[in-house]
């Protein structure tokens, strides 16, 4: 039995973590203790975190329902919510038998809605642009991420891998001894593995996964990538301490976001400003940050890393295909000034100049004289050795 446990003052959270599989209660001297001391500090709610429990036995749940019921009878003021994750299957529904004790008990699936707007960007219909998206990047990117540390034979994790190409192309273009993609949506990972399959590439390992409290072991990798994902994250800090925490020392992470509102093109250049800009205030609304990009060495050296490397590259409508930007933008239209705006409350007018900025970025792509750009920054850190 192997556990941690795990008092936070600030947010009223008990953290529980590792292995409870006792032999009997009395070997749960450490997590009662601090059960008690902190239900004689709450008021209010009292978090108890279990996402990190990878096992539980039947004689752990006992004494746990054992306390749990104590505190509701003792403090009937108290409220207590269970939190668990979706990613370690069995424990909503061991720990959602704790809310037949008291009604003021309950159990809160904390990944249920992994970042705000998640019903958005997980639509299955969004998946096959996200292909063009990686490949109109990975012709930059593939000259980028050697200057940023990434070298052949590396142990590299992909966290928000998405649908897996770019795992892929990792894995093609710099064969790295250990590659681990893990991803929150199962409609991505199901494709991820369709995509590996294709291309046949093997030695991939897929998992499933909440960036923010990852079941993966300390310092694991030499170079760890998050791309376009702090941005649409409430609390990208969160995501970026388990990336520090799962990166060898010496090692990097590498990070990609963007600037939405720096979207460009010629012609009509005003109606396009316009309508990014207002992508950047609609993003806001649902607690996401599409101008994060600039913002990204902060963010860095607040996490702990050091020797922050940044730059920034621009897609364009000269990149290949001018249909194939196009067609990016085609899929944002329909999901930003679709479900999104709609969900939002915005009113007709607004959505009708709203959707007319896209199809002014869409006409400068396509035009012979045209020229359409979407600017994304590039950062990366080291965790000190």
């Amino acid at each position: 039995m192997s556990f941690t446990v795990r008092y936070d003052d600030n947010n009223q959270e008990l953290q529980l973590a590792g292995s409870m599989s006792p032999q009997a209660s009395g070997d749960l001297g450490d997590f009662r203790n601090e059960f008690l001391r902190a239900v004689g500090l709450v008021d209010g709610t009292l978090y108890v975190n279990v996402k990190k429990l990878v096992r539980f036995n039947n004689v752990a749940f006992h004494e746990m329902a054992r306390l749990v019921a104590g505190a509701s009878r003792d403090k009937p003021q108290l409220r207590i919510a269970v939190v668990t994750s979706s990613v370690v299957g069995w424990s909503a529904r061991k720990f959602r038998a704790l809310t037949r004790l008291s009604p003021n008990i309950s159990v809160e699936d904390y990944d249920t809605q992994f970042y705000p707007g998640q019903d958005v960007l997980e639509d299955g219909g969004f998946i096959p642009i996200l292909r063009t998206q990686t490949r109109m990047t990975w012709r930059h990117e593939r000259e980028i991420l050697p200057r940023h540390g990434l070298r052949a034979g590396m142990a590299v994790a992909d966290i928000c891998c998405g649908i897996g190409d770019f795992a892929v192309l990792v894995s093609k273009e710099f064969k790295p001894s250990r590659l681990l993609a893990v991803d929150h949506a199962k409609p991505s990972l199901a494709y991820a593995r369709q995509v590996a399959s294709d291309f046949g590439v093997k030695g991939i390992e897929y998992a499933y996964g909440d960036a923010a409290s990852l079941l993966i072991e300390d310092n694991q990798f030499d170079f760890v990538t998050c791309r376009h994902s702090l941005q649409i994250f409430n609390k990208p800090e969160l995501i970026l301490k388990e990336l520090f925490r799962i990166c060898k020392p010496g090692g990097r992470v590498y990070v990609t976001n963007e600037k939405n509102s720096h979207c460009l093109g010629e012609p009509r250049a005003e109606s396009i400003q316009w309508t990014y800009t207002e992508v950047a205030k609609l993003f806001a609304h649902f607690d996401m940050d599409v101008e994060l990009g600039p913002k990204s060495r902060r963010y860095l050296l607040d996490a702990g890393f050091d020797e922050i490397a940044m730059e920034s590259f621009m897609v364009t409508s000269l990149d290949g295909d001018p249909q194939d930007f196009a067609d990016i933008i085609q899929a944002w239209e329909d999901v930003y000034a679709g479900k999104m705006s709609v969900e939002r409350g915005d009113d007709a007018a607004f959505n009708k100049r709203f959707r007319q900025g896209f199809q002014d970025h869409i006409f400068a792509a396509l035009h012979p004289r045209g020229y359409a750009g979407w600017p994304i920054w590039v950062a990366s850190g080291r965790k000190p050795a």
